[in-house]
């Protein structure tokens, strides 16, 4: 009887101590969170990268410290150069932010041996250094993932709380931080009875208000989605980060003291359920006496022995590794383990689209039709429903359906799920709301919604997704078709390029060599690539250079094919690079209202983009520093290849597809005559 009084407040002491443990999972600063260690190559000791990372490792903590927690910067020349960047936690001081930073080295060269790209986290610092261009992306890579793992009674109050303080403290930190340190706290009480809510949202300082606030509403927006009713989640991020808690977590005190601005009208927290009352029996007090005996005897003991668990458990989390989840659908690429993982359910598919209703069509291409649809959650997705006479097995589409879906970057239309049931190939995307780029740029009618701003902003998220495809990414990819009608505007009009596995999925793996099977639109194919398929990055960096040259003028590089007189658009922007008429090429709908500086490099970057030989091409990396910096030199532009009016050798034919009312078209197209045995596939995409 003795063993079993004692055991029960043991146990109950050591299930308070693990309740209150994970209730407040604070993380000492000198503990990674997580790190990535980036196959982008690796260095030896003492070697040219070696000697740059360690000169520039050795300063960045103290001018880190001394700049409000936040450097960056570059040092040596390729292919040895090294990019780096260090942020604090905004509430930290300079003496923590150093520490904190210096650990984050040490660790990184343990952690990460010889690798020539890491991103590394704390809970007070983060660090990342690597010889890829990535101080000039707004890119949110690398991203971890947290939560507390307990709940609250009322998940729908606490919901519609986090979601208006996260909104708050995101526009609080990207655009009224005083300090220019883009970084802000906030708390939002409901009541007495619902605990108070604390957030912290914070973005490298050298991006733009608007940037930054774009970062951290992805953030807060994947927090709602999936992390609800939760009673903590933080997502960090090489650009920005987020995080909210029932409990203060961060030093000072908070930035803004929110109150819900429809508290009346929220929803009550659920009623506490009473305790009953029992009528006292004539020896309780007796029965009262000796509990208290016993506890005075048990208490003291179960403390000693939960304290020893406490040491116990400490150790046991330093070890472990930090808690990631894997979101549905794939949202955390690296989590992706196997294909099974982003299986959905053809029933599941059906009742979104409507049985693939002709209403829900949004456009057919060379690979197949395309769906909207709407899953049970409300969250609004597109279909592609790939042509049954694909070639293509299911084992080989599974290996290469994984390799796609762990292509994650904003600039990318993301692969929320595949599914392949009944013979069905089916390929599930986030819905894009703008539809595509041709649907605006090449309507005389809604031209005039895309200003200058807008233009350079699409230039520089299609060249980021590039360069992600082509030398950041896991798989590098090659996309073959990169047009106008490839490219997807959201709600904010920034591009997400779509289509970028097709190619690998249905053209083989080659980025670099000879294909049998040219896959593209003429217009936007690269000389080489057209007539004797050799293909390569520098492919897509000649379609790039013709969609730059599209987006200035607003005029459609195989528009010529309509007329025997007009010029194809390469010719005529060359025509008027040469006579010193350049401003006369750019879209009448723009006026005079662009900086002229940037409208000449853009120009100047899309004629070096379509030289006829690629070894005269910039590569993306450089394409992307030419369009951040306006301190770069450019070379020269030579005449563009395909420079040439309506040739003998092209043979009109026709294509047929669908609008999105599902009207039939003919549309027109130029083929070459054949030189070899090559299939040209023209994908005619309609937007999602």
């Amino acid at each position: 009887m003795h063993t079993n009084t004692m055991s029960i407040p043991l146990l109950f002491s050591f299930l308070l101590f693990s309740f209150v443990f994970f209730l407040h999972p604070s993380v000492s600063s000198a503990d990674s969170l997580s790190h990535f260690c980036d196959n982008t190559g690796n260095y030896t000791a003492n070697n040219t990268y070696a000697t740059n990372l360690n000169q520039i490792l050795s300063s960045l903590p103290t001018n880190a410290s001394r700049s409000s927690g936040f450097s960056k910067s570059t040092f040596g020349s390729s292919p040895n150069m090294v990019s780096a960047l260090a942020l604090c936690r905004g509430d930290t001081n300079s003496s923590s932010c150093r520490s904190c930073l210096d650990i984050a080295i040490q660790d990184a060269a343990q952690l990460c041996p010889f690798y020539k790209s890491v991103t590394i986290y704390y809970d007070l610092c983060l660090l990342r250094y690597s010889n890829q261009i990535f101080l000039s992306s707004t890119d949110n890579s690398d991203q971890i993932m947290l939560y507390n793992t307990q709940n609250v009674s009322n998940p729908t109050l606490l919901n519609g709380l986090v979601g208006y303080l996260l909104n708050k403290t995101a526009d609080s930190a990207a655009y009224n931080s005083s300090d220019k340190l883009k970084y802000s706290t906030a708390q939002v009480a409901f009541d007495k009875q619902f605990p108070t809510i604390y957030g912290l949202e914070q973005c490298t300082p050298d991006l733009t208000d608007q940037d930054c606030r774009q970062c951290l509403e992805d953030l807060v927006q994947q927090i709602q989605r999936n992390f609800g009713g939760r009673q903590g989640a933080r997502i960090l991020g090489v650009r920005c980060n987020v995080r909210y808690e029932v409990y203060t977590f961060y030093v000072g005190v908070s930035k803004l003291m929110l109150t819900p601005p429809t508290a009346e009208n929220a929803p009550a927290p659920a009623p506490a359920v009473p305790r009953p009352v029992t009528p006292a029996s004539p020896g309780e007090g007796k029965k009262k006496n000796s509990t208290g005996t016993v506890l005075a005897i048990v208490i003291p003991i179960g403390i000693a022995l939960s304290l020893i668990s406490l040491i116990c458990l400490c150790f046991w989390r330093k070890r472990r590794s930090s808690r990631k989840i894997a979101l549905p659908y794939g949202t955390h690429g690296e989590e992706i383990e196997n294909v099974e993982s982003l299986l959905l359910d053809l029933s599941t598919l059906r009742a979104a689209t409507d049985d693939f209703a002709e209403v829900n069509k949004l456009g057919e291409g060379g690979f197949g039709a395309v769906y909207k649809g709407m899953l049970q959650d409300g969250q609004e997705i597109a279909v592609k429903r790939l042509s049954k006479s694909s070639g293509q097995g299911v084992g080989e589409l599974k290996n290469e359906l994984m390799l796609v879906a762990k292509l994650q970057h904003k600039n990318l239309v993301r692969l929320l799920g595949v599914c392949l049931e009944e013979q069905e190939k089916l390929l599930v995307y986030e819905f894009v709301p703008n539809r595509s780029l041709d649907t605006i740029l090449f309507d005389d009618d809604r031209r005039h919604e895309l200003d200058w701003g807008k233009r350079y902003k699409i230039i520089n998220g299609v060249a980021r997704g590039l360069l992600y495809l082509h030398e950041d990414s896991q798989v590098k990819i090659v996309h073959r078709d990169l047009k106008a009608s490839n490219i997807l505007l959201d709600a904010d009009m920034s591009p997400k390029i779509s289509d970028f596995g097709l190619a690998r999925l249905f053209g083989g793996d080659q980025t670099q060599g000879i294909t049998s099977r040219v896959v593209g639109t003429f217009g936007y194919m690269a000389p080489e690539y057209a007539m004797l398929g050799h293909i390569s990055i520098k492919s897509d960096v000649f379609s790039f250079g013709v969609l730059v040259l599209e987006i200035l003028t607003g005029r459609r590089n195989s528009g010529y094919f309509d007329s025997e007189q007009a010029e194809d658009l390469l010719s005529f922007t060359w025509e008027h690079w040469t006579s010193g008429t350049i401003t006369e090429v750019m879209d009448p709908s723009l006026g005079n209202h662009y900086p002229r500086s940037e409208m000449l490099r853009c120009i100047h970057i899309g004629l070096l983009c379509v030289q006829e030989d690629p070894a005269d091409r910039p590569s993306m990396s450089t394409v992307v520093v030419m369009l951040s910096s306006e301190t770069v030199s450019l070379e020269a532009p030579v005449k563009p290849a395909f420079c040439v009016r309506k040739s003998s050798i092209l043979s009109d034919i026709y294509t047929s597809s669908s609008d999105t009312n599902g009207n039939t078209h003919n549309q027109r197209s130029s083929r070459s005559i054949p030189m070899s045995p090559n299939e040209v596939s023209i994908t005619e995409l309609e937007p999602r």
